[in-house]
Parts: C-alpha cells; structure tokens; sequence
C-alpha cells in the first residue's frame, strides 16, 4: 500500500498545475467577456438615449396608437330633444399628473411645488416621491385646465401628464336613476345600475388583440409577424326619454315632495300609443359624476321599476275595467251600499265611513268605493279575477331595458278559496304592484285595450354609423275597445266630479283615478300607522290619448290625501306636456279658468324660487370665504 501511494505522488503534482493554468486561463476570458459585455451594453444605452432617440420617439408614439386601436371607445348615451339628440353620458378628455420618482432630484422641493399647484397634501406628495427606485406614482386625475397649465408652468423633472378618458354627466342628477353610473367593482371597471348597467355589452365594446401567427405545431414562428385585431367600439344609445319633459318632471316632483313635507316620490310619463317612456323621474337622486359621494345606495335604484307597493284606490279602475269588459256590469249598474263587507271575520269600510246606498257603477269610482268594487270582484269570481290582473302585465315583469326590474307581488291571489285576499286586492291592498306596470296597465285603459310594452331606446347608433330604430311592441289585448271606452268616460267623471278634481287641465278632457294607500309594516303584520302613499295616474286627452302619467308621493306629513298631494302635480305636469307638444285644446275654456289652475298649480314656479334662494345663498357663501 505504501509502494502504491509513492508511486501516486508526483503525477498528482502535474495535475494541480495544469488545473492552474486552465483556471486562470477561463478567468481571462471571462474577464475579457465581462469588459466586452459592459462595453456593448455602454454602446447599446448610448444608441438608445442618444443616436436612437428619433426613431425610439417615434416607436413609443406608435405604441401609444397601437394602445388606441386595442381599447375601445365606450358607447354613449343620450335623451331625446326636440332638435338633436341631447348628450347624458359622454366620454370626456382630460389630463392626469403623475410622477417619476427615480428621475426626481429634489423630493421635498417638488412635493410643495406640486402640493402647491394641485391643493394637494404636501406630507402625501413626499410619499409618492421619495422612493427612487419607483416608476410610476399616480399624482391626481381629471386635472382641471388651470391644473394642468399650472404642473406645465412648473416643468419639474419627473412630473408628467398623460392622457386620460373618463365617463362625464353633463346634466349632473337629471335621469340619474335611470342612467346609473359608471365605477369600480373590484378590478372591474363598467357600468353600474340603470341603462349604464343594463346595457354594458352594447356599450363597453370589445378589446382588439394582437395574433402571433403560428407554425404548423401551433408555436409561436420568432421573428414572425403578429396580427392586429382592432377593438370594436361600443354603441351609441339614444333613449325614449325626452330632455324637457324629464327636467320638468324632476322639478315638479321634487316641489311636491317639498310641498308635502314627503320622503320620496316617482313620476312615469309614457305615450300609450306605442309605450315609449317620456319621463321617469325619482326623487332623491344623486349625482353620477360624484356617485361615490352617496351615503345611502338605495338612491342609485330606480324607484318606478324597482319599487313595488300596494297602490291602493288606484287600482280600481283595473278591476272595473275587467268587469266592463265581461259584461257583467256597465257604466250606470247599480248596486247598493251598506258601507262595510264582512269576510272571513275582517270587516272592510269605504275610506270616507260612509253607507251611501245606491250607488252606480260610475258613482264607484268617482267616491271611491271599496264596497262597490268589491261587488265586481264577486261577479267576476277569483279566477276570471286573478286572470285579468295577470292580463293586465301585474305579477310580472314589463321587460323593460332597465337594470333590477321587479314583477311585484300577487301571491295573496294565487289560493282561489281565500276570498278576504280578493277583495281586498279589488282595490289595491294585499298585491305589489310597481309604477311601470301601472303605468301600462292606465296606457291600456286609454290607447283601446293593448298592453304596450314600456320601451325606452329609441335607438341604436352603431360603430359604422348606421342605425337601428327600435319599434314598439304589443304584449296582448286585455280588454275591449268598447271597455276602454267605457272606463275613460268614467274616470272622467272621476276628475270632474270626484277626488280627481286638481289634476284636470283647462281646454282638455283629462282622465284619472287617485289612490291613498296604506303601508305595510316590516316589522309585524298590517300596517303602518299614520303612512301612506298618494298616487295619481290618469291620461288626456281622452279622445286621442297621448300622455298617460303616474305621480307618487312616498309618506306626505301635510296632507293626508292623494288628491291634495299628487293630483296637482299631475295637473301641472300634464298642463306642461300639452303645451309642450301642442296638442290643441278640445274643450272651451276662460282665462278665469286659466287663472284659477294656476293659483293652485304653482310647484314649477316654488321651484323656480327655490333656485333663486339657493344661488344667492351660494354668491353670499363665495363671497364671505373670498373675503376671509
């Protein structure tokens, strides 16, 4: 063993010396690499920054067009105006600010220059810049002119604007329930509640991409070339809604609910010939461009699809009219009476305690009866009963083009054996009905007997520009011609005779019902004590009817019935509407008659008032912060 490891010895020393050389030969060369690296790399920056800088320039501008031809360009939408489609949610340009922290030589400096410019914090600027190694600090969006000229005139290295796209309301809370928003959910950037919600698909678009053509395996070929797909920009929607007739209804609606010291309230207007929505008003609202400002979300819903309630008195002329059209009564059937119906040990009384004896089918309506629309439900019989309310589009919904429609609530007419349940749904207690449905359901009284569908695009502009007109559709027939006749003789006997008295119109036969409902209580059964709604709905003119309209009044403190809460503002709005379109008067008229309407009608003028209150409040409070 010995031997062995002598013999060993020397030619291991030979090894170690040529593992040497070959060491320290590989160190040269890679020293020599390492130089000849930083070398290129040196070239490679100087040919970027310096020789290149054209032809890079023109590179990240290309990129930036590329950008635009990969985004599309969201849809927007618009209301109807008597000249030209009115702008309601458009895509505005602006600037944004934002910082480059690495290439920011004096932190400190910059923050209270920027801070300065922008109101901004200057603590919160400092942060933003003091890390060199950051790339990209978000400064502010949406910079007003005077911001961006200021962050121009500073030229501070580092601080830079961009390009930037947002979505802009130009009428702030006009139709906002109905128009929605656009925001965050998330990571996800779209629209949120009403037509922004409902109708994203249409209106977001679709992104382009770039295709890498492939080989036959499906990889990628290198160096090979890619293929644009551009993004398709999204449709333009121009909505039935009309830019006039909506600011007035959000006016008057909003001097009632004042008036009336009420919660809320809603208005629909809709054209019974073809269900075109006119107005759909509902108070509060909020402002889409500061939609992240609400306190209480309920207001970003839309009240006339998403509310259903028991409508009361207003719905009688429903069950009237399916009597009408069943021939089971007419206009002047007679019926006695006795002020109260006991069913099932509940005793249901007439609104005003009263036992009127014998009464007329018109008489019915006019004063408001319980107990005579209650003797139609019993000729009628549950089933033919419920059928009618189904026909009439209730306990469903309407299908219009709006985001969280609800179908409302008759389940309580669904056991056929619970007579209590149908008469009480008779007149509009016990079932959920929503303003939409009424809405129809009055258009339908009026236009002859067919339910329209509610519809609100008027059309839709594509990319290319052309254009696809949305046409109105019929849901069925739910009564006859001579029913539909027949009911608006009646409730025009309502509005001139009975609780309907302060929502006629001089020179117009006007047509209508009102309805103080009570409330059902959330916590037990029955109801709420000392709450109720005031609606009205009704249509003019009779002969041709052209506006059917529905006003609700959400708990009114003071007054106690709809006819002193909703039906003058139905008058006035009505009034408006008539002398909007110019719809010539049928009927003779005074000016003293004239003069007496709007000694009552006054809500657009308290509003006008209100405006004018409200601005010289505003110059006041900007003149004392002016001066401090």
């Amino acid at each position: 063993m010995n031997i062995l490891k002598k013999r060993q010895h020397k030619p291991a020393v030979r090894n170690s010396a040529k593992s040497e050389d070959k060491t320290w030969h590989r160190l040269s060369v890679l020293v020599v690499l390492v130089f000849t690296i930083a070398a290129l790399v040196s070239f490679r920056l100087y040919s970027l920054q310096v020789v290149s800088h054209s032809a890079y320039k023109a590179l990240a501008e290309g990129q930036h067009t590329l950008f635009k031809e990969l985004i599309p360009r969201r849809g927007e939408i618009f209301l109807k105006d008597k000249s030209s489609p009115y702008p309601a949610a458009v895509n505005q340009q602006t600037k944004m600010a934002y910082a480059v922290p690495r290439e920011i030589e004096n932190p400190r400096e910059t923050a209270q220059a920027v801070a300065e410019a922008l109101q901004a914090d200057m603590g919160d600027m400092l942060a933003k810049f003091s890390n060199p190694e950051d790339m990209y600090k978000v400064i502010k969006r949406r910079l007003s002119e005077e911001e961006i000229k200021k962050i121009q005139n500073l030229r501070l290295k580092g601080i830079r604007l961009a390009d930037e796209s947002y979505r802009y309301y130009p009428s702030g809370e006009l139709a906002s329930n109905i128009l929605g928003f656009v925001g965050w959910k998330g990571d996800d950037l779209g629209g949120r509640y009403g037509a922004e919600a409902y109708f994203e698909e249409r209106l977001k678009g679709k992104e382009g991409k770039i295709v890498q053509k492939r080989d036959a395996s499906g990889g990628g070929i290198l160096g090979g070339n890619k293929d644009l797909v551009q993004a398709r920009h999204g449709e333009d929607i121009v909505l039935t809604i009309d830019h006039a007739v909506q600011y007035e209804a959000e006016k008057i609606l909003k001097s009632a609910i004042e008036k009336n010291d009420a919660d809320s309230g809603s208005i629909v207007v809709m054209d019974p010939q073809t269900g075109r929505i006119l107005a759909m008003a509902a108070i509060p609202n909020f402002n889409p461009n500061e939609y992240s400002k609400v306190e209480d979300i309920s207001v970003y819903s839309n009240a006339a699809v998403v509310d259903a309630y028991e409508s009361g008195s207003i719905f009688k002329p429903v069950t009237m009219a399916a009597g009408l059209d069943s021939n089971l009564i007419s206009p002047d059937t007679t019926y006695i009476d006795t002020g109260a119906v006991k069913e099932a040990g509940y005793t249901i009384k007439n609104s005003d305690q009263k036992a009127n004896g014998l009464q007329t089918m018109t008489d019915v309506l006019e004063k408001s009866l319980n107990t005579g629309v209650i003797h139609v439900e019993k000729l009628l019989g549950n089933k033919n009963f419920a059928e009618y309310v189904k026909r009439f589009g209730f306990g469903e919904r309407t299908g219009i083009d709006l985001y969280g429609e609800s179908a409302g609530n008759i389940k309580n007419i669904s056991n056929l054996n619970r007579d209590i349940q149908f008469f009480t749904a008779s007149f509009g207690q016990g079932i959920t009905v929503t303003p939409i449905q009424l809405v129809a359901a009055y258009s339908a009284l009026a236009n002859g007997g067919i339910l329209m569908k509610p519809q609100i695009i008027d059309k839709i502009i594509y990319p290319d520009g052309t254009e696809e007109e949305i046409r109105p559709k019929e849901v069925r027939r739910v009564i006859s011609a001579k029913a539909s006749s027949q009911i608006s003789l009646m409730l025009r006997n309502v509005v001139v005779s009975g609780h309907g008295k302060r929502a006629d119109v001089p020179g117009y036969l006007v047509c209508g019902k009102t309805g103080t409902a009570q409330v059902a209580s959330r916590n037990a059964r029955g109801y709420e004590e000392g709450i109720n709604i005031g609606s009205f709905a009704g249509y003019a003119p009779m002969n041709d009817p052209r506006f059917t309209i529905l006003v609700r009044v959400n708990h009114p403190r003071s007054v106690e019935w709809a006819e002193s809460s909703a039906a003058p503002a139905f008058g006035e709005l009505m009034k408006f509407l008539l002398d909007y379109y110019n719809v010539e008067p049928t009927e003779e008229y005074t000016q003293a008659d004239m003069d007496r309407f709007n000694a009552t009608h006054n809500l657009r003028e308290l509003y006008r008032k209100k405006m004018e209150e409200q601005k010289r409040a505003d110059e006041i409070n900007k003149s004392k912060k002016e001066k401090n």
